[in-house]
């Protein structure tokens, strides 16, 4: 398999598969990842303390006062020339989403660029079971794909200087949930009212890399209830857990 080195400073190294992004390649990407856990976990690459995983490239980390980069490379490449025959295991989880008024801001401008109806594009957009590719950009934003090829459509030309917290958003081939409020230029379609980010929980994000997803369309009564129950820490996120352990 085709790889590039690329070096970050001292103490990372960005191995690079793919100059664009495909689920084969982020598939192999968390395969590789998966297997580099439990080499570390075991000890038996001394010096490497984690990956990350991205569309399609991977990083390692390493402590330069234990390991040199030409050692992380002869620990990663043998494992990244068999192709990630490790199992990226995750969870499958079932997102409500309300796509009605202001949460779907962009909604009826996505529609009218595919030649679509808003009811289509919701359909087309709760139909598909997403991959959770990587985690990046704000902490516990997962980047989901792919969407339906009839429903991509690239990023807003002028970004928000605000999205709110659960958001639900489309750009290009890709879908995600903005975790918190920050700037963004995707086109927004619905909001989901689940907190996908909390520092004080024991794994902060909520969605992990090999996850699965897929959205619920729910109406505004029904947001406005489960937010109604989280704000009184009276709802489970087991809910929307469908199954533990997928591979």
């Amino acid at each position: 398999m085709d790889c590039r080195v690329l070096y970050l400073g001292d103490r990372a190294l960005t191995f690079e598969l793919d100059d664009h992004i495909s689920m084969q390649t982020n598939r192999n990407i968390l395969g590789i990842h998966a297997v580099l856990k439990e080499f570390i976990a075991r000890g038996d690459f001394p010096g490497v303390i984690e990956s990350v995983p991205t569309l399609r490239s991977l990083t390692v980390h390493y402590d330069p006062l234990i390991v040199i980069p030409s050692e992380v490379e002869a620990y990663i490449m043998p494992i990244i020339s068999e192709g990630g025959v490790g199992i990226a295991k995750g969870r499958k989880w079932l997102l409500p989403c309300c796509y009605e008024d202001e949460y779907g801001l962009d909604l009826e401008d996505v529609a009218q660029k595919t030649n679509l109806s808003t009811e289509e594009v919701i359909s087309l957009h709760t139909a598909k079971e997403y991959n959770v590719c990587m985690l990046g950009f704000l902490p516990g934003f997962a980047f989901l794909g792919m969407v339906d090829q009839v429903i991509e459509i690239p990023r807003r030309k002028e970004p928000r200087t605000v999205v709110p917290a659960g958001s639900v958003a489309i750009a290009d081939k890709l879908t995600a949930v903005y975790p918190s409020q920050s700037p963004g230029g995707w086109n927004l379609i619905g909001r989901t009212p689940v907190e996908l980010f909390c520092k004080n929980w024991q794994t902060p994000s909520l969605l992990q890399a090999g996850d699965k997803v897929r959205f619920q369309k729910i109406t505004i009564e029904e947001y406005f209830s489960i937010s109604k129950a989280i704000k009184n820490d009276d709802y489970s996120y087991e809910s929307h857990c469908l199954q533990r352990e997928v591979a």
